[in-house]
């Protein structure tokens, strides 16, 4: 009755998943420390503004005139977000979509047929698998190196380059490591991009979250004949309901148009943005700017009260995240999943083992976003637990 793809997106609770509902069921109290929505933690994008935005948006949809690339006060506010950090993205070359995620789909739809390869870091975030399993792609990892501070081993990826290849996937500030690829190492990935004849998708939905001042080295400079920019509404303002996202396309001037073309049908098949929602976007700019500075600062805050514990962690080492909401601890002589398990049987607190992330062993992901009240509560507490643990 179902399809192949069905079958292998379905799977079994694993055993740290299995007890973390053992104890909920139970009335035990967690806290997650993995989950990476900062509305739980008290970061929430100004509600009198979010409902004026809204309300007026409203008043002028009344009328349904879709675009199939999204409203153009829409992409004219994106573009202008760029034009203000130093890059020209002309709102012609933007795709507006619901969410980064489908944005992946609308990038790996345009990119490769099935059974065709896009390569993709590791370690690497779980839902790109399915993403690619919908879109009948095969992912193939390519190293981020830990003692060299989670740089790409450019040397390895384009050692996994095939006849098969399509595109590189590129995500700075990545999740989980928080690293952000420098000016040189996006140049060098621009250039195996371009001996290869390959598109670059570049995630950046963490842009706006790096932990030293400066301005964040964009793929889109890379010199790769054809760059898919991706970002959205979800991070950069707290507003993961919202379902904002975008594509900016740039590249050789045939590539881009070649694709705009093809993304211009796949988005109008499905015409799947919010009208209401577009209408808001130029208003959700204007607005968000004061508090975007403040919730940027916030996070980097709640990472220094992080790493000012983890720092005291003689069980554990880190490299400092540059960017994003996360961190990935190297454990010292422990077992990850038996660690994980550790921390949630004993302390009620969820972190995830590396293996969720194809790291090699050992490791536990957490994000640094949490209030600074559950911070202060929960890694002195974790750090206490991995001291005892035995390997």
């Amino acid at each position: 009755m179902f399809s192949k793809v069905a079958a292998r997106l379905h799977a079994d609770k694993n055993l740290l998943y299995q007890l973390r509902d053992r104890l909920q069921s139970q009335g035990v109290r967690l806290t997650d420390l993995i989950s990476g929505n900062v509305q739980d933690q008290g970061i929430l994008f100004p509600q009198a503004a979010l409902e004026e935005a809204l309300v007026g948006a409203a008043r002028g949809s009344v009328i349904y005139r879709p675009d199939s690339f999204g409203q153009l006060a829409a992409r004219e506010a994106i573009s202008a977000y760029y034009r203000d950090q130093g890059h020209h993205i002309a709102p012609g070359s933007l795709v507006l979509t619901p969410g980064t995620s489908t944005a992946y789909w609308y990038a790996f739809k345009l990119l490769a047929n099935d059974t065709e390869e896009i390569l993709c870091p590791s370690p690497s975030y779980p839902l790109f698998d399915y993403i690619a399993a919908l879109s009948g792609v095969r992912l193939i990892p390519y190293r981020l190196d830990e003692d060299r501070g989670w740089s790409i081993d450019l040397e390895y990826l384009e050692s996994m380059v095939s006849t098969k290849t399509r595109a590189i996937v590129i995500i700075s500030p990545h999740n989980p490591t928080g690293r952000v690829s420098s000016s040189q190492e996006i140049s060098s990935l621009g250039e195996v991009a371009a001996r290869h004849d390959l598109a670059l998708v570049s995630d950046e939905v963490f842009s706006e979250f790096l932990m030293q001042d400066g301005a964040l080295p964009r793929a889109a400079e890379s010199g790769a004949p054809l760059v898919l920019t991706l970002n959205g509404f979800s991070k950069m303002f707290a507003l993961p309901g919202i379902k904002l996202g975008w594509m900016a396309v740039s590249g050789r001037p045939e590539r881009v148009a070649q694709a705009l073309r093809a993304l211009e049908l796949i988005s109008d098949t499905f015409l799947p943005v919010n009208e209401i929602v577009q209408a808001a976007v130029p208003e959700i700019f204007l607005k968000g700017r004061a508090f975007l500075a403040g919730y940027a600062e916030e996070i980097r805050r709640r990472w220094c009260i992080a790493a000012d514990y983890l720092r005291r962690c003689p069980r554990c080492s880190f490299v400092p995240p540059e960017g994003g909401f996360y961190v990935t601890l190297r454990l010292e002589g422990l077992d990850e999943e038996g660690a994980a398990a550790g921390l949630l049987r004993d302390e009620h607190l969820l972190a995830h083992p590396g293996y969720f992330y194809d790291m090699k062993p050992h490791h536990l992901v957490f994000s640094f976003v949490q209030h600074p009240d559950v911070l202060n509560d929960a890694l002195p507490r974790l750090a206490e637990r991995l001291a005892t643990l035995v390997q």
